[in-house]
């Protein structure tokens, strides 16, 4: 299926035309507790919202599980909803998998629109039609594929982010941009550096709109030719693979610091998959001939845009166990998709614990 991806220069008027294609007796909106505050005033006196229900769940991919699916279901519920009812998902990542995943098993599917607010939701999560939520800790353990109706992009909410926020959605501009060409991934460093710092301009540019258009282009390709991820849509997982673990691990070591060395604190899903990126490259070069002068630009702009990721060789023993974890994974063992060279993908590639130990060892200490 072909999603509509709307950048919508009229909100009122673009929502307007998806809501007329999705027939609905009820009209229902789902946010986050920030997403209620930032994002919900723009839209809410729009006339075709008038008779819309407001969901509100608590803010934070902690929120994204089961329990928050029985909530909002049961909402959905009591409030009256049909197969024929329509959900807007209006938020970020978190938001538009979970809403997703509610619509998708809803009376067994009904309609729904993501309106996405944050870089990552515009340019991976909301599109794509993966839907899910975590399980004991592992992302994305429980999920469907199924696609929205239309996604609207409304870039003006960017200027409502975090710095923090930003980074996080452009470390899939810069796998995009990897997956891509060289041209893609030099304008992709170039618009960061601009883009991170003019808060001002942030997401009503021209520039902005037509770089996160052609962003979104490589992964929506990608979907099109492979909608189940039976083949070349693994290309998407460059970099998730260390990034779930890193992301996966950093919360259970919060929640039970007693029983790690590490000094990670909860990772914001992009950050986990900037340093995924670092050690995915690492491999590329080990194993694929991926250049080296291509690796140390990739983990030199990484460094100084995320940090220091805060493990110890200590703690990889227990990211190797998350990265066994992975829906990914195969009898031949943990899977990557790795990189030739810039836009020569090579995925169903593995690597045993000493190449990533190798790798972990690369993005701690160059």
């Amino acid at each position: 299926m072909n999603e509509r991806i709307v950048t919508t220069r009229n909100f009122q008027e673009d929502l307007v035309i998806a809501l007329s294609e999705c027939e609905h007796d009820g009209l229902f909106v789902l946010t986050d507790e920030n997403t209620a505050s930032l994002c919900w005033p723009v839209v809410k006196d729009f006339l075709c919202l008038r008779k819309a229900h407001l969901l509100t769940i608590p803010a934070g991919d902690e929120q994204k599980t089961i329990a928050t699916a029985t909530h909002v279901w049961e909402q959905l519920s009591q409030l009256g909803a049909t197969r024929h009812s329509c959900l807007i998902n209006l938020g970020g990542g978190m938001v538009t998998d979970l809403g997703g995943f509610v619509a998708a098993t809803f009376k067994r599917g009904i309609n729904f629109i993501n309106i996405p607010t944050s870089l990552l939701a515009m340019v991976d999560a909301s599109t794509g039609g993966k839907t899910g939520v975590n399980l004991g800790g592992l992302k994305n353990e429980v999920g469907v594929f199924c696609h929205p109706h239309c996604v609207i992009l409304h870039t003006p909410f960017l200027q409502t982010l975090h710095t923090q926020d930003l980074l996080s959605g452009y470390a899939e501009m810069l796998k995009h941009g990897l997956l891509d060409s060289k041209a893609l991934w030099a304008e992709t460093l170039d618009w960061g550096e601009q883009f991170l710092s003019r808060s001002e301009e942030r997401g009503v540019g021209s520039e902005a709109c037509s770089l996160l258009q052609r962003s979104i282009a490589v992964k929506q390709r990608i979907v099109e030719a492979d909608p189940k991820e039976q083949d070349i849509r693994k290309a998407l997982n460059l970099g998730h693979t260390v990034g779930h673990a890193l992301e996966s691990y950093s919360y259970l070591s919060a929640s039970h610091p007693q029983n790690t060395t590490s000094h990670i604190t909860p990772l914001k899903h992009g950050y986990a998959v900037a340093y995924g990126l670092v050690c995915e490259l690492y491999l590329s070069t080990m194993k694929c001939g991926f250049p080296t002068e291509m690796l140390r630009q990739a983990a030199s702009t990484i460094r100084a845009y995320y940090g220091e990721v805060g493990i110890t060789c200590d703690d990889y023993d227990a990211l190797i166990a998350l990265m066994r974890h992975d829906k990914k994974n195969n009898l031949a063992g943990i899977n990557f998709t790795l990189l030739s060279a810039i836009g020569d993908i090579r995925i169903n590639q593995t690597a045993n614990d000493e190449e990533i130990k190798e790798a972990l060892d690369f993005l701690r200490e160059g």
